[in-house]
């Protein structure tokens, strides 16, 4: 591996650069070109970034999703800006037709009918974090938006626990590829599945901002993730209608730790703000009840938590980050963590001998689907580097965290602020000046003072 300067002074001014280039006003576009909306989890993760600039605007950009949150609770994975036109982004809000099709949209409001992993109540509760050690005048904004935010987060996680596990499984449901990581091998049998109608001809907007079209998922995936959503329009994006007939239905592990370890930070806004003592008991069910799912998905032979699909009954048996759910969960056993670690610096994921910084891969390079170029299929996520980072921090490993920091920063320093970022050359892959790969940094490089 060639050795790399890390200049973090140089590093941070970037980042504050590329958050206020992509400010839309109140809300960030996750990158300049190919991303003009707002995504759900990209903005949470955003806002972690700008609470070192401003915690006033930390706490808009998760404001502006609230405004865009279903009456069901559900915070949709896009919210469309107005400005865009339809012809610039596809699929745009047109073709979604999430306000004509379903009456719990809010009005004015233009959205998918999906979701993403639930990590706003952890970036709440981060941007309490950062408030409280700027102290001064950051803590009363930052505790008066955790009191506003707090109800839409707990109806948030309601919807999930709700909508997506209606058998107390344990583990939530997605119905849709881009409900969890895209084009990543886990989904590609439950995908082989579908049978694709009529669809009417479309032109891919992603492809105009690549120079290189195999990073990105193939046509034939896309027909499948239109006909998908296709099929979600035609019972107006009701769960309960899609949860009992819908092709596609996995009990996703990766969306399940999440939410535990969102369930986590919910629980301390909740005593923060005073909550009443029925909102910390339903917390805690939630809680247990993930845990108890990841548990009943663990794999001993591989040391990771596997998906399971609903409509094969059947387990996904795929390595990729996702089986490092308990881990991301934080409430582990011992012997659980211990063995995650292990997996996690072994040859099959930041231990491999041919990655250029020892960072997890998005899919193992040990799994046959394996591609180092394409999506989550093999790329490395900035981003992701940052979550388990914050997770190793939460397990008290905190050497092993501070190794993985400093080589997320020397990738950042080398392939700049990349959507994601080829593991084994370093290659700059997708969007460039992303918005959540800065406000990253911008975390990284504070936790230096501490």
């Amino acid at each position: 591996m060639e050795h790399e300067s890390v200049r973090f002074e140089d590093l941070g001014t970037r980042a504050a650069e590329i958050l206020r280039g992509n400010d839309a006003g109140g809300w960030t576009k996750a990158a300049p070109n190919l991303y003009p909306h707002q995504w759900s989890w990209d903005s949470a993760f955003i806002s972690i970034g700008w609470a070192h600039l401003d915690i006033e605007r930390a706490a808009a950009e998760l404001r502006s999703l609230f405004r865009a949150q279903w009456r069901t609770g559900k915070i949709p994975h896009i919210v469309f800006n107005p400005a865009v036109p339809q012809s610039d982004y596809f699929p745009g809000s047109q073709f979604w037709a999430c306000s004509r099709l379903n009456p719990d949209v809010p009005a004015g409001t233009e959205s998918s009918g999906l979701l993403q992993p639930p990590v706003h109540a952890i970036a709440a509760w981060r941007i309490w974090e950062i408030a409280k050690r700027q102290g001064g005048a950051s803590e009363e904004p930052a505790f008066a938006f955790l009191q506003e935010a707090y109800p839409p987060l707990l109806a948030w996680h309601r919807h999930l626990v709700t909508a997506r596990d209606p058998e107390e499984s344990g583990l939530i449901a997605t119905f849709h590829p881009w409900e969890g990581l895209d084009n990543s091998p886990r989904w590609d049998k439950a995908l082989s599945r579908i049978e694709v109608g009529d669809l009417a001809p479309y032109t891919r907007a992603d492809l105009k901002h690549v120079h290189d079209p195999t990073q990105r998922p193939t046509m034939d995936e896309y027909d499948r993730y239109l006909w998908l959503v296709e099929l979600l329009k035609q019972v107006n994006y009701d769960d309960a209608a899609i949860y009992a007939n819908h092709p596609y239905l996995i009990k996703d592990v990766f969306m399940t730790g999440i939410l535990v370890a969102a369930n986590d930070a919910l629980e301390k806004i909740a005593e923060l703000v005073g909550a009443p003592d029925d909102d910390h008991q339903t917390i805690r069910k939630w809680i247990e009840l993930g845990m108890r799912g990841l548990e009943s998905n663990w794999d001993e032979e591989w040391g990771l938590c596997l998906d399971y699909d609903v409509r094969a009954d059947e387990q996904i048996r795929t390595k990729s980050i996702a089986g490092f759910a308990p881990l991301i969960a934080g409430r582990g056993k011992p012997e659980r963590v211990a063995r995650q670690l292990d997996v996690f610096d072994s040859p099959a994921f930041c231990g491999h001998p041919q990655l250029r910084w020892p960072l997890p891969p998005s899919t193992s390079p040990d799994d046959p689907a394996f591609n180092p170029r394409r999506y989550w299929r093999g790329p490395n996520w900035p981003f992701l580097n940052w979550f388990f980072w914050w997770a190793l921090e939460r397990a008290g490993q905190r050497d092993r965290a501070a190794e993985l920091r400093k080589a997320a920063l020397q990738q950042v320093s080398a392939a700049g602020f990349a959507e994601y970022i080829e593991p084994l050359t370093g290659e700059q892959l997708g969007s460039s000046d992303q918005s959540w790969t800065a406000s990253m940094v911008l975390d990284w490089l504070a936790a230096n003072d501490d």
